[in-house]
């Protein structure tokens, strides 16, 4: 639209000045004629009263006068009639000017010394008049007085207004006209086309490639969408060519690898769309205040962690809230982007929030609310009607952005977490033939827990409009299915793993989350330089390093591990100047006070043990409270003999599988808390009550003075386990239940 005012603006202002000049050139004409008109019509009055006022004045009969003068008094579009002695003052007038009896007229002496008649306009009570003065002589021609005709000029501004009016009415008319059938046109010849062409292009963009394109004999953009068509058939050609290939490889390949992977997901989807929803989304450009440069990083988030691989393997697109404070400086008009950055594998889409809608719906009811309610750490939730009603708004906005990105063919759309417990519903009341699967990535508590939430029956039935909900282990799919039947009007099958409400039934599967795995079973490679120099930064040489790796956060045992290693040293001091702890934390949800104080708990609690262990220049414990990458935390892990998870209740904790999976050989151990769903399957680590000190603190010593050859032969099962159950497994999982569902 910009650019169809920008081409008719010019064309209807030369219309505009065009008939603006010409309506002053005719106007200027109808004053002239209808002026020229009535001061001949005052001339002629004029002289034919000639010879009367002239034997008026002779005889100085003033009845006769003021007879004649009044004669004007009901004369169409006169005003009246006034007689003049040979000193200019009036001697009769007609009665509307009657305050001029008496007196004296300048330009009656002016016309009587000049002996011209002369004519011009007046104001007279704020009334526009046109006087013509006649100079009468006696037969010697000796000047008598003078006759003045008065006429009312009203009525030429009258016509010259109505004039004006129709000249502007015609330029209104003609401006619409002009402008309605530019954009009859532009809609016929340009807008037409071009709408059926985008509809087109929309539809084959979302899989409806079989659709003919509408334009015919259109010329230029008839051409650009044959070329489409053909585009078209070989893509369709090729990727029914991939999909044979694809089932041929997966039948002969026994570990999963991203490329099997991509050939499973090439076989069950075919050119069904794969879309990702999560709240974090996997690379943020983050704007340096202090040096003015843009970074694109890989935020700490183990849905991050595990996802990422799955979308680079099967491309798709991955939407997300945008929440790095460069980032919409990297997007395109529809706020996408290819990512990795130079190394495109797959789309990322990006939602922006306002400042309110991020504080109700994520601080607010998904981080103070469900993230307490679910992880029992004895943390009370907080529920407000204010966060709810932002949750949902951004429930609905996250649904819109995807929804106009769903292709024609039934698409997959693989939502993550408890941020979007009501998106299900949102996205199959519009599109009921897609698939949708929702992965909970934190433990689902038991019906008692969960009725808490006073919004627990809608967010269960937005839940349910889910095809198929995973959750890391059994014993939170029982959790799910006990709440359903418990707090809903619904079904339970036990043996399908299913709940029917509303004649709909959503499956419940367990699928244990994991990580890359390194399938080569080589772990990954750190250079040693890079691992000297990180001993030296932080003197390890000739010590025993334990790690910790976390978000900051109440839920990850921060607080008791660091109380373990001060126990540790309390019971057994001859490991004083021999262990060093270090931990990375992450800060996180900075805005929610109950992680506000726990930084300051922290702070406080490691000055406070190292103060109290310090022997010269050693300190227990090393604390660098900061953002790492990925590729940051692997020497630590090269290095680290022991990785401490203390987690108070943890879905998975893919940290856990990242220290095994990243070492060599013999060395390391993992201790784990057994209320991580990682502990269900790394049976081989050092399992702990992270709430009991003592206990941790023992099998800290248990685990530094386990035996080389104990610890290769764990860690070795623990990598095979990982190695086979890693994240593409856990992916061809899901993509195999979900093409089951549509078959169903």
């Amino acid at each position: 639209m910009r650019r169809f005012f920008i081409f008719i603006l010019p064309i209807l202002i030369i219309v505009a000045a065009a008939f603006t000049v010409f309506g002053i050139i005719q106007v200027n004409t109808e004053e002239d004629r209808l002026l020229d008109d009535l001061k001949r019509k005052a001339k002629t009055i004029a002289e034919s009263i000639d010879f009367s006022v002239k034997h008026v004045l002779l005889s100085q009969n003033l009845k006769d006068a003021n007879y004649l003068v009044e004669k004007f008094q009901a004369r169409e579009r006169l005003q009246g009639c006034a007689i003049y002695n040979n000193e200019g003052r009036a001697i009769a007038v007609t009665q509307r000017f009657t305050d001029w009896k008496g007196k004296e007229s300048q330009l009656a002496k002016d016309v009587l010394i000049s002996r011209t008649p002369r004519g011009q306009i007046e104001e007279y009570q704020n009334l526009s008049v046109y006087s013509y003065i006649l100079p009468i002589f006696d037969d010697e021609n000796k000047p008598l007085g003078s006759v003045e005709i008065i006429h009312d000029t009203s009525y030429v501004f009258t016509r010259l207004a109505d004039l004006w009016r129709r000249i502007s009415v015609t330029l209104i008319i003609l401006v619409v006209l002009i402008f309605l059938i530019s954009i009859f046109i532009q809609w016929k010849i340009f807008i037409l086309p071009i709408q059926q062409l985008t509809e087109w292009f929309q539809n084959f963009q979302k899989g409806a490639t079989d659709i003919k394109h509408p334009l015919r004999d259109r010329g230029e953009l008839a051409k650009l969408a044959s070329e489409v068509e053909q585009v078209a058939l070989s893509l369709k050609v090729a990727r029914r060519s991939v999909s044979d290939h694809a089932i041929e490889r997966i039948q002969k390949e026994d570990m999963w690898t991203e490329e099997k992977l991509k050939d499973l997901i090439h076989a069950k989807l075919g050119e069904n769309a794969f879309f990702v929803v999560s709240n974090r989304e996997p690379y943020m450009h983050i704007l340096d205040e202090e040096s003015s440069a843009t970074k694109c990083i890989r935020p700490a988030s183990g849905v991050v962690t595990a996802i990422h691989p799955i979308l680079s393997a099967c491309g798709g697109m991955w939407v997300a809230h945008g929440s790095g404070n460069a980032d919409k400086k990297f997007v395109n008009s529809k706020d996408k982007l290819g990512v990795p950055v130079n190394d495109f594998r797959y789309i990322l889409k990006r939602v922006w929030l306002s400042k309110e809608e991020e504080d109700g719906y994520y601080y607010g009811f998904s981080n103070e609310g469900l993230w307490p309610l679910c992880h029992i750490t004895h943390t009370r939730p907080i529920f407000r009607q204010d966060d709810w009603l932002m949750y949902k708004k951004v429930n609905q906005k996250f649904a819109d952005s995807i929804l106009e990105e769903l292709p024609k063919k039934a698409p997959f759309v693989f939502i993550q977490d408890y941020h979007f417990t009501l998106l299900p519903k949102m996205i199959k009341e519009k599109r009921p033939d897609a698939i949708v699967a929702l992965f909970w990535h934190i433990p689902w508590p038991t019906p008692e827990s969960f009725s808490i939430c006073p919004y627990h029956k809608e967010i269960l039935e937005g839940m349910l409009g889910c095809d198929l909900i995973g959750f890391h282990v059994q014993n939170h799919c029982n959790n799910f299915l006990d709440t359903a039947n418990r707090l809903l009007e619904s079904r339970v099958d036990t043996e399908k793993f299913s709940i029917v409400r509303l004649g709909k039934e959503t499956f419940v599967r367990s699928f244990p989350i994991s990580i890359n795995g390194y399938s080569d079973g080589k772990g990954v490679f750190v250079d040693a330089q890079i691992l000297a120099k990180t001993k030296r930064e932080f003197d390890l040489q000739d010590k025993i390093v334990m790690l910790g790796v976390d978000r900051i956060d109440y839920t990850k045992g921060i607080t008791e591990r660091i109380l373990a290693i001060d126990r540790f040293l309390e019971k057994y001091p001859k490991y004083k100047k021999k262990v060093v702890f270090l931990q990375l934390a992450a800060p996180s949800r900075t805005h929610i006070k109950r992680y506000h104080d726990l930084i300051g708990e922290i702070d406080e609690l490691v000055e406070k043990i190292n103060w109290k262990h310090m022997d010269g220049e050693w300190r227990p414990i090393i604390y660098l409270k900061k953002h790492f990458s990925p590729e940051e935390i692997l020497p630590f892990y090269m290095i680290a003999d022991i990785c401490i998870v203390s987690s108070l209740h943890d879905g998975m904790n893919l940290v856990a599988k990242e220290y095994v999976a990243a070492k060599k050989g013999s060395t390391g151990m993992l201790i784990l808390s057994q209320f991580t769903g990682a502990s269900r399957e790394l049976t081989d680590s050092v399992q702990i009550n992270p709430y009991s000190i003592e206990d941790t603190a023992d099998k800290i010593k248990f685990a530094i003075e386990m035996p080389d050859e104990e610890k290769s032969k764990r860690m070795e099962n623990m990598r095979r386990i990982i190695r086979e159950n890693n994240v593409y497994r856990w992916a061809a999982n899901i993509v195999t239940e979900l093409t089951a569902l549509k078959k169903i």
